[in-house]
């Protein structure tokens, strides 16, 4: 799944107000990151922002799915990740209220299972 160079320059471009916004190739996509923390990353023209266990109900109230990718076993959900519905990528206010939401989560430690 390969993303549109004209995607992501519109979605750097959205998310300009963010200090120190750095895109960096991952898994065939874009991983955003600010600050040296990655909070979002772009696969197949679709931006995905980190999210936990108190924002991910929210996502998926609008209809969001998670990031997720089949290998020769299984199909891999990655909860993690949850898609930004399309229309949010045009409402500025809302897609930066969201981006710096999902870069607190992404900056606060992981829980490690035991």
């Amino acid at each position: 799944m390969k993303n549109s160079q004209d995607f992501v320059d519109f979605v750097k471009d959205q998310l300009d107000a963010l200090r120190d916004l750095q895109g960096a190739r991952l898994f065939g996509g874009v991983g955003l990151s600010a600050h040296g923390v990655q909070f979002a990353m772009i696969i197949g023209n679709v931006l995905y922002f980190v999210v936990d266990d108190t924002t991910r109900p929210a996502y998926e109230a609008m209809g969001s799915q998670c990031f997720s990718y089949t290998t020769r076993v299984r199909r891999v959900e990655v909860r993690r990740y949850f898609a930004l519905p399309a229309e949010l990528l045009e409402d500025r206010e809302r897609l930066m209220a969201l981006a710096r939401e999902s870069m607190e989560i992404a900056a606060k430690p992981r829980k490690t299972k035991a």
